[in-house]
């Protein structure tokens, strides 16, 4: 059984290139899948937020929901509710980290220096890093002492520019998380938007958005089974 760290946001609003704000947080599927995937295998899942505040749902991500996902969210309520805070983590504590995505990662976690810390330190010891949509916002925390980006020379896949200008905040958005990622090294091998698609590279597994959160769940679930056989 390995011990893993889920980093989700505690953002529930994303301010707009024309000054609204639009609500946001983690998106329901994303977080569910990865919980349910890594429980089920047998896993020991910890969540913690900045602060440890409660992370709040994306109420997009419920619209037209089956109810499956709100049953499965109201049965880690608790869980939910009493989130660890980052800053209280120590290196070395967890075996993987986790991070599902949502807009509400783009306002927090990409600039956590708690985060930012255990992402590091996980890179540094190999241990396995799970990002999902727009969860890699969370590595662009990532930056060591000298100013270098951990996941610089590493594949992923992430949530696409193209993405967001079909589905997601168009235009409005205040940063794209494809190109941020590129400007700081890292490769990015998404591939068609909306398709289901998974990147693993070493110790990296990544999705490319909602429609890959049960692969990317299985494809973490395999990666800690790999690691663990070693």
């Amino acid at each position: 059984m390995a011990r893993v760290l889920m980093a989700v946001t505690g953002a529930d609003a994303i301010e707009l290139t024309d000054g609204t704000m639009h609500p946001t947080g983690f998106w329901a599927e994303e977080l569910v899948e990865l919980h349910r995937g890594l429980v089920e295998a047998g896993h020991e899942v910890t969540i913690a937020t900045p602060g440890g505040v409660r992370p709040p749902v994306d109420p997009g991500s419920m619209a037209g929901d089956d109810r499956s996902l709100g049953s499965y969210l109201a049965g880690i309520d608790a869980v939910l509710a009493h989130p660890r805070a980052l800053g209280d983590i120590a290196v070395g504590e967890f075996d993987a980290i986790a991070l599902p995505g949502g807009h509400g990662p783009m306002v927090d976690l990409v600039a956590d220096v708690d985060l930012g810390r255990l992402l590091v330190d996980a890179v540094d010891r190999g241990a396995l890093v799970g990002v999902l949509c727009h969860g890699p916002a969370g590595l662009l925390s990532a930056i060591r002492a000298d100013g270098s980006f951990a996941f610089a020379g590493s594949r992923l896949a992430v949530f696409t520019d193209a993405e967001e200008m079909q589905g997601g905040l168009g235009e409005r958005s205040p940063y794209l998380v494809e190109s941020r990622l590129r400007d700081l090294g890292a490769i990015v091998e998404s591939r068609e938007p909306w398709s289901s698609t998974v990147v693993t590279d070493g110790a990296l597994v990544s999705g490319q958005n909602p429609q890959s959160s049960v692969a990317t769940a299985r494809a973490l679930v395999a990666a800690l089974a790999s690691l663990a056989s070693r």
